[in-house]
């Protein structure tokens, strides 16, 4: 329970259905243990509307407290540092991370799961709008949120399929108006509580500080065209991401585009909107949810949380990798792709698995 209306509602509706319910908030830890003296959990303010602060603690109690269910803080510190960690040394790498997605894997259908088990809970439920098929002759199946908007399964590929049995997702299959009605109906203080949208565990526009301070500097350097004619300097790799033409800090009379970032060199490669990476990629580190495929097949691949999936044909590699190839032309393209982030495979809305992107 984070403290939203999603994971509010979820809880709701188990009680509900009859569920014996047990409410957890994953404490992150002060700034200092968790974030290197920058702030980590910050209070609520306009503007910034992240997770798992105090003002969200404060609301998780008033939930629990009118469903009549415990609620408890796990202390999950060492482990969010982590993910800070994580966060930090794709940065350094020229990459660009992803931490929902480490946050779901190693914490909510990770740690969790080992607090399940110590106090004999059979499930671990969540407020993510995605979709669980349990009884299926070929195993659980793992399906986007019934509104395609608010679809977070993309966060989820990485959940292990052995656990898809004993997870729960009740608001999956309920479109965000119902929910905040739900919440409303029943009297929740998160009714109208505004949706997680930032990083938790850094102020907006604060996370290339963070990075610095996490590796001991920024990764300063030049920002070159495709040629490798310098065009100006940058204050660190970690401000940027493949795509990005917003906040380059160069002018040459052409809209330009980040087109790789070389972390050895500390150099941001730009060029023409036509020279960024969108025709294929190599993944690693992959997650099968459906049976790990051995030959090419055709399905559709997201490569950001807030992009639509692009057709492709997902060919299997040695070493639990694989490429996907976009077919779609100019008008079905994935967007940027940028190393770092998932790709995630899909047919039609079943999540078939995915892996992290080289490049």
């Amino acid at each position: 329970m984070s403290g939203g209306v999603d994971s509010s509602v979820a809880a709701a509706l188990l009680v509900e259905q009859g569920y014996d319910c047990v409410g957890v908030f994953m404490r992150q830890g002060r700034p200092e243990e968790a974030g290197g003296g920058l702030p980590i959990v910050e209070p609520a303010r306009a503007g910034h509307q992240g997770c798992c602060s105090v003002a969200d603690a404060v609301d998780a109690r008033r939930v629990a407290d009118r469903l009549g269910i415990p609620l408890y803080p796990l202390d999950l510190t060492a482990d969010f540092g982590r993910i800070i960690d994580y966060f930090a040394a794709e940065y350094g790498r020229g990459r660009t991370p992803n931490p929902c997605v480490r946050c779901n894997s190693w914490l909510k259908f990770g740690r969790l799961f080992d607090h399940a088990d110590a106090i004999g809970a059979t499930h671990v439920a969540t407020g993510h709008y995605a979709r669980l098929v349990i009884d299926t002759s070929d195993g659980p199946r793992l399906m986007r949120g019934l509104e395609r908007a608010r679809d977070q399964s993309y966060v989820l590929f990485e959940v292990p399929r052995g656990r898809l049995a004993r997870m729960l997702l009740p608001v999956g299959g309920l479109p965000k108006a119902e929910v905040r009605a739900r919440a409303a109906e029943l009297g929740l203080a998160t009714a109208d509580k505004p949706d997680s949208q930032e990083i938790c565990f850094v102020a907006p526009g604060r996370h290339a500080a963070l990075v610095g301070r996490r590796l001991g500097g920024s990764r300063a350097g030049e920002i070159v065209d495709l040629s490798g004619h310098v065009l100006g300097r940058h204050p660190g790799i970690e401000h940027f991401t493949v795509g990005q033409r917003e906040g380059l800090g160069i002018a040459t009379g052409e809209r330009l585009y980040v087109i790789r970032i070389e972390a050895d060199t500390s150099r941001v490669v730009v060029g023409p909107r036509d020279a960024v990476p969108e025709q294929e990629l190599v993944a690693a580190d992959a997650t099968w949810i459906t049976p790990p495929p051995t030959t090419p097949f055709e399905c559709f691949v997201q490569c950001r949380a807030q992009r639509p999936a692009a057709p492709a044909i997902v060919t299997p590699l040695p070493g639990n990798r694989f490429t996907a190839r976009f077919t779609g032309g100019p008008d079905a393209s994935p967007g940027p792709i940028s190393p770092g982030q998932p790709a995630v495979c899909y047919r039609d809305d079943e999540l078939l698995g995915g892996g992290w992107i080289e490049g």
